[in-house]
């Protein structure tokens, strides 16, 4: 009986696992030791509802203030995701504890897709904003509302999961 609990036990060791430097995942874009891309992405992912909200609420009320608002929440949305996304490659590429793993490479396709939308999102916006709402515009937030809760589910993997960011351990 002990033999079999044995080898099931050893079918379940990850191979990736015991590669060289797998559990390397001391972060080395850090203000005192403060992981930047864990600080900057709260911008980003905020701004992103912010401008579905102000597309939604221009829907409802017609008040162009909210178009501009939106306008103004898309473009600092894609600047600011794009500070985060350079401190989060330059992690990715940099630890080889986190370029082992699955997870981090899952969040990076899906964050540069990301930031592709919110770049086309506040593209489509800049000549004509109140124009560029409906239909295409409150289309394009939807997406990317939807797009940075995948992106950011598979970040918070690497944090809770394997506690990236937040232990000098792994």
């Amino acid at each position: 009986m002990t033999d079999n609990i044995d080898k099931e036990a050893e079918a379940l060791i990850d191979p990736i696992a015991t590669t060289a430097g797998f559990s390397v995942t001391e972060l080395r874009v850090a203000v005192f030791g403060h992981p930047i891309h864990a600080m900057s992405v709260a911008f980003p992912v905020a701004l992103t509802f912010c401008t579905f909200g102000a597309d939604a609420l221009y829907w409802w009320t017609g008040d162009a203030f909210w178009a501009r608002a939106g306008l103004w929440a898309a473009g600092t949305g894609f600047l600011f995701g794009m500070l985060a996304g350079f401190s989060g490659t330059a992690e990715l590429l940099m630890v080889s504890g986190i370029r082992a793993r699955a997870p981090a490479w899952t969040h990076f396709i899906i964050a540069v897709t990301l930031l592709a939308l919110l770049g086309a999102n506040w593209g489509h916006r800049l000549y004509g904003y109140e124009a560029a709402v409906l239909p295409y515009g409150i289309l394009l937030s939807a997406l990317c509302v939807g797009v940075v809760g995948v992106t950011g589910w598979h970040g918070g993997k690497l944090v809770f999961d394997y506690r990236l960011g937040v232990s000098k351990k792994n």
